[in-house]
């Protein structure tokens, strides 16, 4: 049976139910406000009533057995509205007081049915009370009123009725149609609602990642399949419940934000990334809280590993450039050597010999000492001075390196007075690192503009050349141990720079391109280097 044949099938019981009912109760209110032995039609009533008690329960046995429902409702409907004129002419024809009934089988019919079935009874009701009060009026009928109505009378109180009874059809239709619309669209709402409550839960309990809720006062609402596994707690068991009750890593009240711990889950450790934020209502309200957690565990280890492959990795990279680095100096001074101790070259050639051993031994110490410079920084002394002034005396002594020889312009461009709390000496090397690196990319002369800039919690400072630039793929490598590009570098410059800016809590970048200069930029908090 359809969807459809079950609620018209309903509908006829409760129409059932509602005759019975209202026959009591007509019948009841009957013996306890009319005198029974004056009136005139009790006899009448009486075998009505009992007829439809009958008609009721044929009604109820005949419901399980009919097929067509729709057919079934209408036999009842129209046999109503018989019983209903023989009711109002048996109680006053034109003049009795039930005539209302016709208006509520009217809108049975509509209820039950539809708002073509409302027309059709109301059309039935029209006809056969038209007949019976026009039968009365022309005397065809007994009279069961003693009232003598004028024939004016008898045509407005029958045009009246006919009205109401189609009235009554038109708003109960309507009205109906209307219901029955807003039922469709409050339905296809409860299944769209539905749906996607079933979507939201299967996407909750298909996250990879673990997931609840709680209320504001840290009572479990949500707990999905992979918190389940990572914590090892069943649902069932804390939904409703306090969170830090059964899992007391998960501390209340929470704070937003993101953090990771380790917890024990069946005498395994397991690191978790968990991250809180607050579940706000449409008004934005706190209305609990969201956690988000993570096993980080295999994670760790391969970062872990990663890590130990990436340092072994440096470490050989490192090597290999300190040979690299090593071994071109000690061949120079190796094959000096050898020729002095031959003897077999000329007094002036001999004392070139030396000047170059001596040049590759100071190149040797040289590599070795920005090296351990590198390698073991000595920790920084901080104390507040003028940075300008810093900058001055490095800048002032790079006017004077073999390097600039007179063609390099410095210009300073300079904000306000600016201190800082930092390690001058690390500064000054710092600067001197990226002045000379600026100054060699200017062989054939250019211009070296340094500024500074307080830019409120941090201090920034520029040195940007007109140089030669870096090539792109280069950029990324300038501040690696050992990587150069220049003929006589030890590429630990940048690299020294690099990790002093590091200690002191700053950062240092780099913006260049072949042909268009280089520009490097320092950033460092103003209140840097206090522990």
């Amino acid at each position: 049976m359809s969807e459809d044949a079950v609620a018209l099938k309903i509908k006829i019981k409760a129409l059932i139910v509602f005759r019975a009912v209202f026959i009591t109760l007509l019948a009841g209110s009957f013996h306890l406000f009319i005198e029974y032995e004056k009136s005139q039609y009790v006899q009448a009533l009486y075998y009505l009533t009992v007829t439809l008690y009958i008609l009721t329960v044929i009604y109820s046995l005949l419901l399980v057995k009919i097929r067509n429902l729709v057919a079934f409702a209408y036999t009842q409907l129209v046999l109503d509205v018989i019983f209903e004129i023989i009711l109002i002419y048996t109680t006053g024809g034109i003049d009795s007081w039930f005539s209302f009934t016709l208006i509520l089988t009217v809108i049975s019919s509509i209820i039950i049915l539809n708002k073509k079935a409302g027309y059709i009874i109301a059309t039935c009701s029209s006809i056969l009370y038209g007949i019976l009060v026009n039968l009365q009026f022309h005397q065809v009928l007994p009279m069961t009123s003693d009232i003598v109505t004028e024939e004016k009378e008898y045509l407005y109180k029958l045009f009246v009725h006919i009205i109401s009874f189609y009235l009554t059809a038109y708003l109960s239709g309507y009205l109906s149609s209307r219901l029955e619309k807003t039922v469709q669209k409050l339905e296809e709402k409860d299944i769209d609602l539905r749906d996607l409550e079933v979507f939201n839960r299967e996407v909750v309990e298909s996250l990879p990642s673990g997931i609840f809720t709680t209320d504001i006062k840290g009572n479990v609402l949500i707990f999905n399949r992979t918190a389940e596994k990572i914590t090892g707690i069943k649902k069932d068991s804390i939904i409703g419940r306090s969170i830090d009750l059964l899992i007391p890593y998960f501390k209340f009240p929470f704070f937003e934000g993101r953090k990771e711990d380790i917890i024990v889950v069946k005498g395994v450790q397991k690191i978790i990334g968990l991250g809180i934020s607050t579940l706000k209502g449409a008004d934005e309200s706190p209305k609990g809280y969201i956690g988000i957690f993570q096993d980080l565990t295999q994670i760790k280890k391969l970062e872990a590993g990663m890590k130990q492959k990436e340092k072994m990795a440096a470490i050989g990279e490192l090597a290999s450039n300190i040979a690299h680095e090593i071994r071109n100096p000690l061949a120079s001074l190796k094959g000096s050597i050898e020729m002095l101790k031959e003897d077999s070259v000329p007094k002036n050639y001999k004392e070139r010999l030396m000047e170059i051993a001596l040049n590759e031994m100071e190149r040797l110490d040289r590599i070795i000492s920005d090296f351990l410079t590198y390698s073991r920084p000595a920790h920084p002394e901080f104390k507040i001075f003028d940075l300008h002034r810093l900058l001055d005396e490095t800048l002032e002594l790079l006017k004077n390196v073999e390097q600039n020889k007179g063609h390099v312009f410095i210009k300073k461009n300079y904000q306000g007075n600016i201190e800082v709390n930092a390690d001058p000496q690390k500064m000054r090397q710092v600067f001197w690192n990226l002045g000379l690196n600026a100054l060699e990319a200017m062989p054939e002369g250019g211009e070296l503009v340094v500024a500074t800039r307080n830019a409120g919690d941090v201090i920034e400072i520029s040195f940007k050349d007109s140089g030669i630039g870096i090539n792109k793929e280069n950029v990324e490598k300038i501040f690696y141990p050992f990587f150069t590009t220049k003929e006589h570098g030890t590429g630990l410059g940048l690299a020294i720079a690099y990790r002093i800016v590091e200690e002191h809590k700053g950062m240092i970048k780099v913006d260049s391109s072949p042909g268009a200069g280089t520009v490097f930029e320092i950033i460092l908090p103003r209140t840097d280097g206090k522990e």
